[in-house]
Parts: structure tokens; sequence; C-alpha cells
């Protein structure tokens, strides 16, 4: 049996680890693009006002701060659950494997009036860290894009205040008018 010559196997195992190099560098690029989005999400939902009013000796003070950081579960399957916007006529139900493939079905207002409701499933859903992607389709066909990142909101009324926290999924995306407003971000809180 013939030996490598030492310069022969150097190129023999820099030819067998650069595929794996490369599959690992573009892990972690997709990983990084994915952090970077969720990130980007969350701060979306962050907002912060102080607003102080004097008027003839008597002062008005309005305070509101929302603070909003992307939560990572080890195990893709705790995000599963039923979440829901309050008092807006918009659900979902989430059902994530281990792997982080999402299935899930929902409903959302279908015009001005919430009480008018149409539902949806959600089709090639994946969760990457706190990252949610996966195509939105309703009953007619028609398909969107559906992005969010899960996160906990956390709502302070004076600077002082201790605040209160909440877990769940900040959707982005599509402008949609619900009871005269029109938004393209909701946040669906964790039904309990």
């Amino acid at each position: 049996m013939e030996r490598l010559s030492p310069r022969l196997f150097t190129v023999f195992l820099v030819g067998a680890l650069v595929p794996l190099a490369t599959a690992s560098a573009q892990q972690s690029l997709a990983s990084a693009s994915a952090q970077t989005r969720t990130r980007a999400i969350a701060a979306s939902f962050s907002k912060s006002k102080h607003v102080v009013k004097e008027k003839r000796g008597v002062r008005l003070e309005k305070y509101k701060e929302v603070r909003s950081e992307p939560v990572v579960k080890a195990n893709p399957q705790d995000y599963s659950g039923t979440y829901e916007v309050p008092d807006m006529g918009f659900a979902i139900q989430l059902r994530v494997d281990r792997n982080g493939n999402v299935e899930g079905s929902g409903y959302e207002p279908a015009g001005p009036d919430p009480s008018v409701q149409r539902s949806f499933t959600l089709r090639n859903g994946k969760v990457d860290g706190a990252l949610i992607t996966a195509t939105q389709v309703y009953a007619n066909g028609t398909e969107n894009r559906f992005e969010g990142a899960f996160m906990n909101r956390t709502a302070f009324e004076s600077p002082t205040d201790k605040g209160v926290t909440v877990f769940g999924l900040g959707v982005i995306g599509r402008y949609i008018e619900v009871a005269g407003l029109t938004m393209n971000r909701f946040f669906y809180a964790l039904k309990h």
C-alpha cells in the first residue's frame, strides 16, 4: 500500500474540510441574519413617550415606555400555544416541533369590523432562534409572508414603575385596517 506524500495528504485534507467549513460558515451567516432580523422586529415594538404640559398652574404629565426583547427558548416546542391580540380579533395557534418546524392556523379581521373574520393556515413555517417565518395561506388561496419574533414586552406607566411583562409574538407585515386604524404590527400575547 502506497503512502501519501505529506504535500498530497495536506491537499487531500484541505479538499475534504473546505466543504464542511463552507457549510458551517453559511449556517453561521444565516443564524446571524436571523438574529439581526429578530432584534429589528423586537425594536419596532419598543417605544417611549414622556410629555409634560403646564396650563394655568396645572401640570399634566403622560409617561409610557414599552421595551421589547427577543426570547430564545432552548426547546423550540416551548413556543407552541395559542396567541391573541386582545380586543382586535386576531388569534393564532402554533405547533412547533423540536426541530423548529411550524404548523399553525388562525384568524384575523377581514376588514374594518373586527367581528368579521377570515381564517388562514401557516405553511413552510420555521423558527430560527426567536424568529418565526412562514407563508400565510387563506381559504381563497391568497398567500402572504408571515414573519415575527417571540419576545417579552414590558410596559412602564411611570419612570419608577416596575413594569408589567407579557410574553408573546410580535408580527410585522402588510397593513390591515381594524376599527378605523391602519396598522402593520401586531403583538399576539400568549394565552394561558
